[in-house]
């Protein structure tokens, strides 16, 4: 079964959609089979892989409200083993046509269930707000990625969302883990990423990847071109770094699955 990993923060500009499509699309390249969800309405992760929303006629949003069939709603990617369920516009009401659906925080859930069993990890794209969209994502998840910049704010908004992570764990979803927080848009140059990356590492020890996203001109362009960095430039510093970070990710679940099936022996 599939693991399915929210990509989340309220805070904008942290890098969330750029980890979303890249780890997705790494992990593809490690012959990993691998599903990326579209939730959020800017729909960027959608047009980062070369799909115009515009012209989604079926995507996440008619799955949740309108119960599609989700499997007729995904797409393909020009990068190997990666799908996507894409975005569309229409995604901007769905906040409040959720509100009155039955097991509203569940949709997402729901329309994921059949699925799983097809990829082995599902990458879910967050909206960068605490809205019902990301409560859905949160629920679905087995666990959360949280991507920090290393700037000056970069902690400040990371309490509320690490407080919702514990509401959803109490209330929807007690299966929910933080898989990590990743360090990003790291410049070597300025005293200030390292001192960032000193106070995460500090306050949160092994909670933090190994992995740093760095700034890199050719993962900042890559979308345009509706493409992941691995396909885009191979041999660049951002697909080096999300390529290092899937491997983090990979060995980190062998290692999880060696330590549960020893624990069952037990």
């Amino acid at each position: 079964m599939g693991k399915i990993i929210a990509i989340a923060n309220q805070k904008g500009g942290v890098g969330k959609t750029t980890t979303a499509m890249n780890l997705a699309g790494s992990l593809g390249v490690l012959e990993k089979k691998v599903l990326l969800v579209d939730a959020d309405p800017q729909a960027n992760a959608t047009s980062g892989v070369g799909h115009d929303p515009k012209e989604i006629k079926k995507g996440i949003y008619e799955c949740l409200t309108q119960n599609i069939l989700t499997s007729t709603a995904i797409k393909e990617t020009t990068t190997p083993n990666l799908d996507i369920l894409p975005a569309n516009i229409d995604l901007v009401g769905a906040e409040l046509e959720l509100v009155n659906l039955e097991d509203r925080e569940y949709r997402l859930q729901h329309i994921l269930k059949n699925i799983t069993n097809e990829y082995d990890y599902i990458i879910i794209d967050c909206a960068p707000s605490l809205g019902l969209l990301t409560v859905n994502a949160l629920a679905a998840a087995d666990s959360v990625i949280i991507p920090i910049q290393c700037e000056y704010f970069a902690l400040e908004g990371l309490g509320k969302l690490l407080n919702t992570i514990k509401i959803v764990q109490q209330r929807l979803n007690i299966e929910l883990e933080i898989e990590g927080l990743l360090l990003t848009m790291y410049d070597t140059r300025l005293r200030l990423s390292n001192q960032v990356v000193e106070d995460v590492k500090s306050h949160f020890q092994n909670m933090v990847f190994k992995t740093i996203i760095h700034r890199n001109v050719r993962l900042s362009e890559s979308p345009s071109f509706g493409e992941t960095i691995v396909m885009h430039d191979a041999s660049s510093k951002g697909a080096i770094n999300y390529l290092n970070l899937a491997n983090e990710l990979i060995k980190k679940e062998e290692k999880e699955i060696i330590s549960s099936n020893e624990h069952e022996k037990a």
